[in-house]
């Protein structure tokens, strides 16, 4: 039953993974304003960096494992890697204090998870590629 599959569906490791990295960027976002507005903005976001780069670790450690034993696609690996690199330049770049080139990839980083996020879920919830919604009782395809 398509709809008893679907009640019990829970979030798989990657999925909660990328989340996780997504909101912490968020917050990124959040606390660089704190920065420039409070006197614990540069704590925050020193902080959270290092948040932001243990989700994005997080995140390699959960495409590895969705693959590696699950027998999944290597691409969720790539970009997870790919994710890692672009957190290791962000954290680089703030710390040498080159915002011209921190707040913009800041801003790429939070677009590439929100489009990870996104893209993950609809393969999930349409029961795999290529695959349309149950019929209804009924109902011939």
């Amino acid at each position: 039953m398509a709809t008893q599959a679907t009640a019990q569906h829970r979030f798989s490791f990657l999925e909660i993974a990328i989340a996780l990295q997504t909101l912490t960027i968020f917050l990124q976002a959040v606390s660089a304003g704190l920065l420039l507005s409070s006197s614990y903005g540069e704590t925050l976001h020193s902080v959270g960096a290092r948040v932001m780069y243990g989700a994005s670790m997080l995140y390699v450690l959960a495409a590895v494992l969705a693959w590696k034993p699950g027998g999944g696609s290597p691409r969720p690996v790539w970009h997870a890697t790919g994710f890692l690199a672009l957190a290791s330049a962000q954290v680089a770049l703030g710390i040498a204090h080159v915002p011209s080139v921190h707040l913009p990839l800041g801003v790429l980083m939070f677009g590439l998870s929100v489009l990870a996020l996104a893209l993950m879920r609809p393969v999930r919830a349409a029961g795999g590629p290529g695959r349309g919604p149950e019929p209804r009782p009924g109902h011939s395809r």
